[in-house]
């Protein structure tokens, strides 16, 4: 992703994935046997011994900086080419993520100069980038011991090697930030009635379909409702809202995917269809596969299949025990009990949002927008992002200042108080962060001539409007 600027004469290279590697030193000890540590490696084209060095590097790496501290290993190094991030998420076993630096390429006398962003990159956000590479490899495949205790070694080379090599291709480092250090939720907001509504939903469904061990509602890529552990949900639900929904919108905004079936009984029409599982209920041979989920790893370690549902903008994913395989018949079941429901339900819920809507007033352009995440319940609000692409988020603020709230992040961290910055950015901008109890509010306003009490009390104004109740700081 380069953009050009001034006279064509500079151009900025957005920070790319060099490699990514898993290896693991108790199963290469001996001399000569190195490459066996090696269980994954990205790009494969690299020369075998080049792959060892690097992995050799980053164990040395490793131990060296153990000796200053035993208990918390190296996270990142940082060199002028590149950054290289460690992750060891289960003992003994290691990932290493190297990013390139942006770079900046300008021309003296026509030839190319290449000057590297030392500075740029935020180690939170690329190290959360890397822990999310394992939880949506765990989520998918058990744990990388699971894989050992099945088939050994070659068992687990196969696993990583048939999920890194697609799932790599979607991470879009240029556009990581914030949000992907707080990997958070975005729940939809709900009155009261329409909140039982489809809590009595999923209580009728999971009556009927009685071998679903688990439920979660989404509406509009937002969740309502979820019967999992929030580890589980966040990554689940990063999986539906930036891979499963976006890959099924394309037809449906097409209209073309849109089935209204008079064929049911009492000719109810209803547009509830699979995500996940047989595409077309009347095909005898249709295939009722669903994807494998593993959840709660650290103690029970469940396996279960995804059923993903939709009807209009409410989708809803039953989970059941994976050792239960789904047969065409409980799915037309399933299909002829929610499909009506839900889509009836789905028209309801957005009745009652329109309504609210309407009552809250045509919200004019504020002059600020903000994001908030709550460590709690994982509930992330953002108006800076317009999440419009399959995991891609599109923040529609200048890259400098999506720093600054990273940098302000990173201080939150390293304090356990209530704290509040307030940041004077480039021309125009202020940046405030406030943190309290648990959650967390960054505020980007523009306002030209503002002083600092001027901000102080427009945020003061948007936490009495947006988040009323939530901050005890003033």
């Amino acid at each position: 992703m380069a953009t050009a600027a001034g006279a064509g004469q500079e151009k900025q290279l957005a920070p790319t994935l060099l490699s990514f590697f898993i290896y693991n030193p108790k199963l290469g000890p001996k001399e000569g046997e190195e490459e066996k540590k090696i269980l994954f490696y990205h790009p494969n084209e690299v020369e075998k011994n080049e792959k060892i060095r690097n992995v050799g590097l980053c164990e040395a790496i490793v131990q060296f900086t153990r000796t200053f501290s035993p208990t918390k290993p190296a996270k990142s190094l940082h060199t002028q080419k590149n950054r290289q991030f460690f992750h060891e998420p289960e003992e003994n076993f290691w990932m290493v993520m190297v990013v390139r630096n942006p770079i900046i390429e300008k021309h003296k006398d026509g030839k190319p100069v290449y000057e590297y962003q030392e500075e740029e990159l935020l180690d939170k956000v690329y190290s959360s980038v890397l822990q999310q590479c394992y939880s949506m490899y765990k989520l998918f495949n058990g744990t990388f011991l699971k894989a050992m205790e099945d088939g050994g070694v070659k068992v687990l080379k196969e696993r990583l090697e048939k999920f890194f090599h697609r799932y790599l291709q979607t991470l879009h480092l240029q556009s990581c930030d914030l949000l992907d250090v707080f990997c958070g939720i975005s729940f939809f907001p709900l009155d009261k009635m329409t909140y039982l509504k489809i809590q009595s939903f999923i209580n009728r469904m999971e009556e009927s379909l009685n071998i679903v061990k688990y439920t979660a509602f989404l509406y509009n890529d937002q969740l309502i409702w979820s019967g999992l552990e929030q580890d589980d949900m966040r990554i689940l639900y990063k999986y539906l809202t930036t891979s499963l929904f976006p890959r099924h919108m394309e037809p449906e905004l097409a209209g073309r995917d849109s089935p209204i079936r008079a064929e049911m009984p009492g000719n109810l029409h209803h547009y509830g269809r699979f995500l996940t599982g047989p595409l077309n209920l009347n095909d005898p041979e249709a295939k009722c596969r669903f994807p494998k989920i593993f959840v709660n790893t650290d103690d029970t370690y469940e396996e279960l299949h995804l059923i993903v549902y939709k009807a209009m903008s409410a989708a809803v994913c039953f989970m059941i025990d994976a050792s239960i395989l789904p047969t065409l018949e409980f799915c037309r079941k399933l299909d002829s009990i929610v499909g009506p429901q839900l889509t009836v339900l789905a028209s309801d819920i957005c009745e009652q949002y329109n309504i609210n809507k309407r009552i809250s007033g045509a919200e004019k352009e504020p002059q600020f927008k903000f994001i908030y995440f709550n460590h709690m319940n994982l509930a992330e609000k953002s108006t800076i992002h317009m999440r419009k692409t399959p995991s891609v988020s599109l923040a529609s603020v200048h890259p400098d200042l999506m720093k600054i709230l990273g940098d302000i992040n990173s201080d939150f961290s390293r304090i356990d108080e209530d704290e509040e910055i307030i940041v004077k950015a480039m021309s125009d901008y202020w940046v405030v962060g406030k943190k309290s109890d648990q959650r967390e509010l960054y505020v980007i306003l523009n306002q030209k001539n503002a002083n600092l009490i001027e901000v102080n009390e427009e945020v003061k104004k948007l936490c009495a409007t947006q988040f009323n109740n939530i901050f005890f700081l003033d």
